[in-house]
């Protein structure tokens, strides 16, 4: 995504945070530009300077700061008591911190390559997202699991899938998708907050994705989505980095007199029907994408979304675009194929807009 500077633009973000009227206009002046890698940072490092229950669970996650260096630095400030390498046993720690969350930690569990969901199922769909409603709310689990998505990285079949439609499907669960450092930083502090289990996907292709970030403190509600663009002809609804691309095409159907809405969900959990619905009911055109398989998939869900909620007002059927149904090639030129881009959005809608 193209860096954000202009003011009014600024202005929008500062209006978005949860800040008053009155210290609104200093926030746009300390609006930063940071990565959506540093973004994840600040907004973990602030909390656990405001929480010491704040814990960091994970391979790799202390003194090399996680495969992609996103956590580096912050086992310097908060010591190797808090930022916990751990032994190369995803099952193992993530029951390490299902259990510190229910005895009142607020534990952080990295999961290096969101493929890795599965060997955590049993321990995210079978414990952490049953224990409140098996005990009659007695217990909670705070817990927030980070894991990646996103493929494009040359990183092979077991490296490169983005599962979260998974946790998405399972009662108790609630997944975050952001898009934007933004995003990123005001739902991450809402998630470490979140008295619920909470699974962070983060497109591993968007860590070095600038946008601004305001210094001042912020959050961002769970389920509630955001027109990142405006629209009147057809909405995009995209989540995680198929934002950028949506963004992406609409300029390009722009050239062609096309009006393009982009609809961000933030959160496949809890969902903001109300949001895209209403959007579509606007423009009277839909598609969804995501980077995650069609068959069965997220797209699947917010289509049906769609279909159910603003069926007397579609002129076009809602259109679905994803992953292609193969395990992510190695082969750079194979695995670029499996992706959607902005000219296939382009040429997709285009001939739903009748042009």
């Amino acid at each position: 995504m193209p860096e954000i500077k202009a003011t009014a633009e600024r202005a929008e973000i500062a209006e978005k945070t949860n800040l008053s009227a009155g210290s609104a206009s200093s926030a746009v002046a300390s609006i930063r530009e940071l990565t959506f890698g540093e973004a994840v940072k600040d907004a973990i490092a602030e909390e656990m300077r405001r929480d010491d229950r704040v814990v960091v669970f994970g391979e790799d996650v202390a003194e090399a700061g996680t495969a992609f260096k996103v956590l580096a630095g912050l086992v310097q400030e908060f010591g190797p008591q808090r930022i916990i390498d751990t032994p190369i046993s995803e099952a193992g720690f993530t029951g390490l911190g299902v259990g510190a969350a229910m005895t009142g930690m607020r534990p952080i569990v990295d999961i290096m390559f969101g493929d890795f969901l599965t060997l955590v199922m049993d321990q995210l769909a079978n414990q952490a997202a049953k224990i409140h409603y098996m005990s009659g709310g007695k217990w909670k689990v705070p817990l927030v699991v980070r894991a990646t998505l996103g493929a494009s990285r040359r990183s092979a079949a077991q490296h490169s899938q983005s599962l979260h439609a998974w946790p998405s499907h399972i009662p108790g669960l609630k997944v975050v998708v952001p898009s934007t450092p933004y995003d990123a930083k005001g739902l991450m502090k809402t998630a470490i907050r979140d008295d619920n289990p909470v699974v962070f996907f983060e497109d591993k292709m968007q860590y070095k994705l600038k946008g601004p970030v305001p210094s001042e403190e912020y959050t961002i509600p769970l389920g509630v989505a955001d027109v990142k663009r405006e629209g009147r002809d057809i909405t995009l609804v995209a989540t995680s980095s198929m934002v950028q691309v949506a963004l992406g095409a609409a300029k390009l159907l722009e050239e062609i007199g096309v009006s393009a809405e982009v609809v961000d969900p933030r959160t496949t959990w809890p969902l903001d029907e109300q949001t895209i619905v209403e959007s579509v009911k606007k423009t009277s055109r839909a598609i969804v994408m995501d980077e995650g398989y069609g068959r069965y998939g997220v797209a699947a869900e917010l289509a049906a979304v769609i279909a159910q909620g603003a069926f007397y007002n579609l002129d076009a059927p809602v259109t679905r675009i994803g992953a292609m149904h193969v395990p992510i090639p190695f082969s750079p030129p194979l695995e670029d194929a499996t992706v959607p881009t902005e000219r296939a959005v382009f040429e997709t809608a285009r001939k739903l807009c009748g042009r």
